[in-house]
């Protein structure tokens, strides 16, 4: 999801989501001129669904500036198989993309570039001085390099040396896959989502605290389920595609670790995105290019400072 109008942050972190969201047109147009890769992107909006009363309510109270009630004939009008919502509130700048598609454009990407050498083992441990910096892999190995950047998502906080990469913790989400597509819009429901991709929808998501797990469980997947058709009641019949489960790398304030080490500047963060990696993806790489050149950053990231915990 690309949705920094409904998972909104406080402060200077709404104005870079809202950055990365609309980062996101020449991004995938940059992409599909050097990969020939064509990268699914949904900007028709999110709708916010109301299906109770206390429902109207809450979603009036919760209306930022952008974005537009409607009502039940609207909502209908616009989404047909939402007849049973009582009104949704609407944010039409957000969306959605394939992160499927997008991860393999950047795969596509990498494996043709002669600047990039990829290597299929796990890092172990950092270590920088003032002048150069270098990583460590679990056989041994070692890596020099001008800077090192921890980005290992909700792995992060294993890696010695990289230490406010502690604050990083992994937190599961389960999701389903329905073989059905009732929707064109992202919908958010009282207890969950649905994200249309092609000729399917997917719903999602569960926040569990169970370390390193990331299977799926029967009642993970249930929840799921009963909060993706409660939204749209017609995914009840739609038998399930799949069902699966990843770790988000989460921080106490759900915020990113994003920035320079202030005492080893060879060592950058970029970690700890929480629900929204996806969307802070190509805005975070920008940003950690300018902070590894030494550019005049156009954005505010003081919120995002590593050692803020």
């Amino acid at each position: 999801m690309l949705a920094p109008s409904v998972e909104r942050a406080d402060g200077t972190a709404h104005t870079l989501g809202v950055a990365a969201r609309d980062r996101y047109p020449a991004y995938i147009e940059w992409l599909s001129d050097r990969t020939g890769v064509s990268v699914p992107l949904n900007r028709l909006g999110v709708l916010q669904v109301a299906l109770s009363p206390a429902g109207v309510k809450g979603l009036g109270r919760s209306a930022n500036p952008g974005t537009q009630w409607l009502d039940r004939a609207e909502l209908t009008d616009l989404e047909p198989s939402l007849s049973h919502a009582l009104g949704a509130l609407y944010s039409p700048d957000d969306g959605c993309v394939d992160n499927v598609r997008l991860l393999h454009a950047l795969d596509v990407l990498l494996s043709q570039s002669p600047r990039v050498r990829r290597v299929a083992a796990r890092v172990t441990a950092i270590d920088a001085t003032q002048n150069s910096a270098g990583a460590t892999d679990s056989g041994g190995a070692r890596y020099d390099a001008g800077h090192i950047v921890v980005a290992a998502g909700a792995w992060s906080g294993q890696i010695e040396g990289a230490r406010f990469a502690r604050a990083v913790l992994p937190v599961r989400g389960q999701l389903v896959s329905y073989a059905a597509a009732p929707c064109r819009h992202t919908l958010y429901g009282p207890r969950g989502y649905l994200v249309p991709r092609g000729g399917s929808a997917i719903a999602g998501s569960t926040m569990e605290q169970v370390g390193f797990s990331a299977g799926t469980t029967p009642d993970g997947i249930a929840r799921v389920r009963t909060a993706g058709e409660e939204i749209c009641p017609g995914l009840a019949g739609a038998p399930p595609l799949a069902a699966w489960a990843g770790l988000r790398p989460v921080t106490p304030d759900l915020l990113p670790l994003l920035g320079t080490d202030p005492e080893l500047r060879r060592v950058v963060y970029a970690t700890g995105h929480s629900r929204n990696g996806v969307l802070l993806a190509p805005l975070t790489a920008d940003i950690v290019c300018d902070l590894i050149f030494e550019a005049v950053l156009n954005l505010n990231i003081s919120q995002y400072r590593p050692d803020r915990f």
